[in-house]
């Protein structure tokens, strides 16, 4: 069975457990010009959630694709799994690093088109990563087919069918419009991050897509001025 069931269950895990019974064993990733392309292999645990955090809102705003990263609200669906279900088939020489601050998380995307890929944290030993919704197109063959050249992104229902339905929305005091909170949801979002962190603790430091054998981030990273990140969080449409 996909995700435990019992009667201490959210509404959000029911449905997902229902959508990723039925799912393909991977779901395609690409940047939005089709030069990094891989894979997700079909998680055993994850959390989904939409971030109204100005530090998501600035990565966003880095990139320059505020309007086709965020919602309306200034919000950015991100899937937390492990980093060990995510490779790359080709293009990985693209990827770049950037960091808001000396000690922000890495926040991963393809320098070739600036599409988001993810943000880990900076010890690799905290093996987690969350994907940005951006680089998860449409798809049926993730080892070689993809969307057109300058295509749009993976739609909702490709993203509800494989990961399942949003957990929650975090942050959202930083939201640019009303967006209400959810502090049960968020509470069990919580729990079960938090279960997804101690267990990859326990397993150690494992190479990934993302860091070497020795838990080096394989991109150096670009870390932003004061002044730049200002700009960003400050920003108003």
């Amino acid at each position: 069975m996909a995700r435990g069931q019992s009667a201490l269950d959210s509404p959000a895990q029911l449905t997902r457990a229902l959508h990723v019974t039925v799912a393909a064993p991977e779901h395609p990733l690409q940047c939005r010009c089709g030069t990094v392309k891989g894979f997700v292999r079909r998680p055993k645990r994850l959390t989904r959630c939409i971030c109204y955090c100005k530090d998501c809102q600035a990565f966003a705003r880095f990139l320059g694709r505020g309007d086709e990263i965020m919602d309306a609200q200034g919000g950015t669906d991100a899937i937390q799994i492990a980093p060990a279900d995510v490779t790359f088939t080709q293009g990985k020489e693209a990827l770049a690093c950037l960091r808001l601050t000396e000690k922000g998380l890495l926040r991963w995307y393809a320098a070739c088109c600036k599409t988001p890929i993810g943000n880990t944290p900076a010890n690799s030993r905290l093996s987690v990563i969350g994907l940005v919704h951006s680089c998860l197109h449409e798809g049926t063959s993730p080892h070689g087919a993809s969307s057109p050249e300058g295509g749009s992104r993976g739609g909702a229902a490709s993203l509800d069918a494989f990961f399942g339905p949003v957990d929650v929305r975090v942050n959202t005091k930083s939201a640019s419009g009303r967006v209400k909170s959810q502090p049960i949801a968020l509470a069990w979002v919580i729990v079960r991050f938090a279960a997804m962190l101690a267990r990859a603790r326990m397993g150690g430091h494992k190479p990934t897509s993302f860091f070497s054998a020795a838990g080096e981030p394989l991109v150096t990273p670009k870390v932003l001025s004061r002044s730049e990140l200002n700009r960003l969080q400050s920003f108003s449409p």
